[in-house]
């Protein structure tokens, strides 16, 4: 098992380029499963997620293709299994993004109650329930969601009783081919769903109300195949604007989207940066200053987003004044401040907010990442401390930023990946 090695203190600067983004890209390949034709998807990351959900799609039957260009073909009318086992789906659990597709077009779907990062409760229940209300029969057992349904699924008025990317998504993706209107009322509005919703709208499904709380699928008798690309990661490129704020660097993110990162770009430049956007480009330059605390309030988009909660807490680690981070998404959010703190850094947990007091430096250390964001903002304070940091089970890392130790050392960052 890796690990990486951090020796802090130097300003990030220079440029790099921003990839695929995970969110869109899991479900878009799940979304291949909707029709019998060719998909070809391109701008995909290379991550351990995605690499698993092209294992996930093989061990179905279906074979995904690489092209030259790292774009990936996928032609799900080879088809055999309709079962997403419990092996591959305890490391995601974006697999349980197969159920809706699977049901919908196949009429029948085993898949594993999903496992994943360890940041609290992310109830499937209200997949179910949703897919219920259309007309299938589940059962929960031996550890699967087992679903059927005679015929089509039958469009229905959805609720969501809370917002639910997912579950949002699922949901979009069986009623594309159920029989009538589905209605998805309280939906997620976040980017990788509106992303979702074009892919299948090249693929022929009619939808409606995307980047709203309410969605409408007019469903179709069959999709077909398409190009399609997806979208940059906003979580990645949100991660490298703040390391580089932290460190007081200058930095330029290109291949990226700033009209979906507002809530993010409004908090950096609280911070003190300084920031100019292009169509496809952020550049931010902090003029050697040390940041200043912010606080904020995670929430649903366009809110400030759960996955870059840790990161700004790194940054205020080191920030002048004090800054207080409401969690509100996810109740287990806060594992990576046991280790910040063991880094010198001032940080007191109260209910689901925490009060960060900024101190001069951190100091290197030995830590263990926890989960997907967290690891990502112990790489952050590693990247501000004064001498070595290790950061152990980078595994976590590695399921959500492509070559991460690569593109901090294109921006000057001492940074190497070791054998554990």
């Amino acid at each position: 098992m890796d690990r990486l090695i951090i020796n802090g203190g130097v300003r990030l600067s220079g440029e790099i380029r921003i990839a695929g983004a995970k969110n869109s890209a899991l479900p878009i390949l799940a979304a291949t499963l909707l029709t019998d034709d060719l998909v070809t998807v391109c701008n995909l990351p290379h991550l351990y997620d995605i690499t698993t959900m092209l294992e996930l799609l093989g061990c179905m039957g279906v074979q995904p293709v690489i092209d030259e260009k790292l774009n990936v073909e996928v032609d799900s009318s080879t088809i055999a299994h309709f079962s997403a086992p419990y092996e591959l789906v305890k490391t995601m659990r974006a697999s349980i993004l197969v159920l809706g597709p699977l049901l919908t077009h196949h009429g029948c779907a085993e898949v594993a109650l999903p496992g994943g990062c360890a940041i609290g409760s992310r109830p499937v229940n209200l997949h179910i329930s949703a897919l219920e209300a259309m007309g299938a029969k589940i059962i929960v057992e031996d550890g699967y969601i087992k679903a059927s349904v005679e015929g089509r699924l039958t469009g229905n008025q959805i609720f969501m009783d809370m917002v639910t990317v997912t579950g949002t998504e699922n949901v979009m993706m069986a009623a594309t081919l159920a029989k009538g209107k589905t209605v998805i009322e309280n939906a997620a509005r976040e980017p990788e769903v509106v992303d979702l919703a074009s892919c299948l709208i090249e693929m022929g499904a009619k939808i409606t109300g995307q980047g709203t709380d309410t969605i409408t699928i007019e469903g179709v008798e069959r999709l077909h195949g398409c190009k399609y690309s997806v979208m940059p990661d906003r979580i990645e490129t949100g991660t490298y604007l703040i390391a580089a704020a932290a460190t007081r660097g200058n930095i330029k993110v290109k291949d990226t989207r700033p009209d979906i990162l507002d809530s993010v770009l409004s908090k950096l430049e609280q911070a003190g940066a300084k920031i100019k956007v292009g169509p496809d480009w952020i550049a931010l330059d902090m003029h050697g200053e040390r940041p200043k605390s912010v606080s904020l309030r995670t929430a649903p988009y366009p809110a400030f987003p759960t996955d870059m909660q840790a990161q700004f807490t790194a940054l205020n680690c080191i920030a002048e004044g004090t800054g207080a981070i409401t969690e509100t998404v996810f109740e287990n959010r806060f594992m990576h401040v046991h280790e910040m703190n063991r880094m010198g850094a001032s940080i007191k947990v109260e209910g689901n907010t925490v009060i960060v007091e900024g101190v001069e430096a951190l100091f290197g250390a030995p830590v263990m990442a926890t989960d997907l964001r967290a690891s990502a903002s112990l790489i952050i304070a590693g990247l501000v401390s004064e001498h070595e940091t290790s950061v152990d089970r980078i595994y976590h890392i590695d399921r959500g930023y492509e070559c991460i130790e690569e593109k901090l050392q294109l921006l000057g960052a001492r940074i190497r990946r070791v054998p554990a």
